[in-house]
């Protein structure tokens, strides 16, 4: 089953990927590890995009493209994936579905997780990351066991410089203004299905894992 998590900055895609991927044995394709992997690695792809993102410029389209097409062709795919973080905009869902006609496939689920943009502002200004493996915590709603550590591999926690209440707000505008078009292009195609991003994590998960179980039972059969 191949599945695409959109929603806007804060609406826990990454969290939500990351387990359902565990829990359909599925392998979770998230933009912001395949990018960080290509520049740690030292790829082509990666010397690329290292060169925008030294500048704090958004990556291109094409560069970002070839990396998820080079990812969703590998072995572990065949049966299926989650995407987080791709596609961003209606180009993007173009060029996914290029990518996927090659491979005689398709995709069978999109979820919106529609979020408020309280909850998107709580959750984000409280955000802490791990400047060594990228792991996410809260202040609040999931604190790490040590104040400014990570509990994964010890690395020290930091708050994003764009996780500000201002810059948050401009992401949700920005966000909204990309994703319009985004949203329409799968609900013609049929396949987007919108759930609440507020609800917390567990029941989320639940009606997601309930949803996909439902659309993989009426999916045709070959």
């Amino acid at each position: 089953m191949r599945i695409i998590l959109l929603g806007p900055p804060g609406a826990g895609k990454g969290t939500q990927a990351k387990i359902l991927a565990q829990k359909l044995m599925l392998p979770h394709i998230s933009t912001g590890e395949i990018l960080r992997q290509n520049v740690m690695e030292d790829t082509a792809l990666g010397k690329e995009a290292k060169t925008f993102m030294e500048r704090g410029l958004l990556v291109p389209d094409n560069i970002v493209s070839r990396m998820i097409s080079q990812r969703i062709t590998q072995p572990d795919t065949k049966k299926g994936f989650i995407l987080d973080g791709y596609p961003r905009n209606i180009n993007q869902a173009g060029t996914l579905d290029d990518i996927l006609k090659q491979e005689k496939a398709d995709i069978d689920l999109v979820i919106y997780l529609e979020t408020s943009e309280p909850v998107i502002i709580q959750r984000l200004t409280g955000r802490l990351v791990c400047s060594v493996c990228g792991a996410n915590f809260h202040i609040k709603n999931m604190p790490p066991k040590a104040k400014g550590v990570c509990d994964n591999c010890g690395g020290k926690l930091y708050q994003r410089t764009d996780d500000s209440e201002e810059t948050v707000s401009r992401r949700i505008e920005v966000y909204k203004k990309e994703a319009s078009m985004l949203i329409r292009y799968y609900e013609a195609k049929q396949k987007l299905y919108r759930l609440s991003g507020d609800e917390d994590s567990e029941t989320l998960l639940t009606k997601i894992i309930s949803l996909a179980q439902k659309v993989c039972d009426d999916s045709p059969k070959v």
